[in-house]
């Protein structure tokens, strides 16, 4: 590369972006936000018995967990779709198991910021896939 070339690293990364998102394999920014009415909240887990300790969470890094298993989920199904050695039958099988932990996460939808963030399960009709 010579002194005269310069590289727009914004371009590159927009780029990289952009074919990521058309092939299924990230969100867009906007679709990964918390609901403003989660920011600096906390979950908190609190056992029957008082004596024991209850437990805080920030929404933040639970809502980070939830996408890091939506992003983990759709690696899975991009694996299983490529996968030479299972059969059609096999793949549907295994995208059927996989449309069902969608909609058991389906309970979290309300910590999403929009509606296009949400997850779907077998009876939905948008959102998430």
């Amino acid at each position: 590369m010579s002194e005269n070339s310069t590289i727009d690293y914004e371009l590159i990364k927009k780029a990289v972006k952009q074919a990521l998102l058309e092939e299924g394999y990230a969100l867009r920014d906007s679709e990964m936000e918390l609901g403003e009415r989660w920011t600096e909240g906390e979950m908190i887990i609190k056992p029957k018995n008082d004596s024991l300790a209850e437990k805080r969470i920030p929404l933040e890094a639970f809502f980070h967990k939830i996408i890091m298993i939506r992003d983990r989920l759709r690696v899975l199904e991009q694996k299983i779709n490529a996968h030479s050695k299972l059969d059609n039958e096999e793949k549907i099988e295994m995208q059927q198991y996989i449309t069902r932990i969608y909609g058991s996460l389906t309970t979290f939808n309300l910590l999403f910021k929009r509606k296009s963030g949400w997850f779907v399960g077998e009876k939905g009709g948008g959102g998430d896939r």
